[in-house]
């Protein structure tokens, strides 16, 4: 998929101020998906978010989307480690991730609805706005592709822009 220098531009816009929090740089240090991190699957997920909506000419909340898609697994811990909190973790770490991005940031209806809703149908309540349903999809998508990154020769992320959390 060829992405145009002007929709790079936009998504950057948006993300960078994101990548120099460091809550949100502490993401990387946390596995989501195979060799995956949660800042890169975070990454991901508002990246093609963004693209799909823009190929597909959905109207759409630029930044809430992006934001929200950033922000949808903000939950900072490993769930890969066994603790009693975190056996459910599916279905209890959308609200996890929203209270931890209601702490730091302030959110829109949009934002929110993402974050809260992001694993239907595991968390039964259906996204509210088409950003969230977006995101929701997409983020099942990336999951998949992060976990077959595992095969040789699969490369997920080479459409991915670079961004420096220095500017």
């Amino acid at each position: 998929m060829k992405i145009k220098p002007e929709e790079i531009e936009i998504y950057l816009d948006i993300i960078k101020p994101l990548m120099k929090y460091e809550p949100i740089l502490k993401m990387d240090s946390y596995k989501q998906h195979g060799q995956t991190s949660c800042l890169r699957h975070c990454l991901a997920v508002s990246f093609y978010s963004f693209v799909l909506c823009r190929r597909l000419h959905i109207r759409f909340d630029t930044a809430a989307l992006i934001r929200g898609a950033m922000l949808h697994d903000f939950f900072l811990y490993d769930w890969h480690k066994p603790a009693d909190s975190r056996r459910w973790h599916g279905f209890i770490h959308p609200k996890i991730a929203l209270k931890n991005a209601e702490k730091h940031f302030d959110l829109s209806k949009r934002e929110r609805d993402i974050i809260a809703k992001h694993m239907w149908p595991l968390t039964l309540r259906f996204p509210r706005f088409r950003e969230a349903l977006i995101v929701c999809l997409v983020d099942k998508i990336c999951s998949v592709a992060e976990m077959l990154e595992a095969f040789p020769g699969y490369r997920f992320y080479t459409t991915l822009p670079a961004i420096s959390s220095n500017g």
